[in-house]
């Protein structure tokens, strides 16, 4: 299961988004290679955040259409939801102490965490810095040089 982080989401429903093809792109290959993906419920939730912010974009997605979108990811049959359970809350708050994480680094962490203890070691981003200090994953940034 390949990890799919929610820049990765947004980049995806967003047709503005700079990397809006090259996401859909990466993501068909991954499936043709016989892979599946991983997300959690904290992804979809930052997931409407970010993708119905009128300062992040000219044509932001509505409510009801991220909402749409959210039961496609979930619904898909090539993607599992993962739920943090208590091993990863506790590795969440040991990469906090262990990292000196701040309070923006909370989400990303917990959601590294879910992923770490349901055995996801691959992700897809386009902020791979969010995930290196945790040495746990292959990272694979989809990114305009592709």
């Amino acid at each position: 299961m390949i990890g799919l982080d929610t820049n990765i989401l947004v980049a995806a429903a967003i047709e503005e988004h700079p990397l809006n093809k090259k996401v859909w792109k990466r993501l068909k290959e991954a499936l043709d290679n016989g892979n599946s993906f991983a997300i959690t419920s904290g992804i979809l939730a930052e997931f409407v955040h970010v993708s119905t912010d009128p300062r992040r974009f000219k044509n932001p997605l509505s409510m009801n259409q991220a909402t749409e979108w959210t039961c496609f990811w979930c619904e898909s049959k090539e993607v599992t939801l993962l739920n943090p359970n208590e091993a990863a809350t506790t590795r969440w708050l040991a990469w906090i102490a262990e990292f000196r994480l701040g309070r923006k680094r909370l989400l990303d962490t917990l959601i590294a965490a879910t992923w770490c203890e349901f055995g996801v070691g691959e992700i897809f981003t386009l902020n791979p810095s969010d995930f290196t200090v945790f040495g746990e994953f292959e990272i694979h940034q989809i990114s305009d040089s592709e």
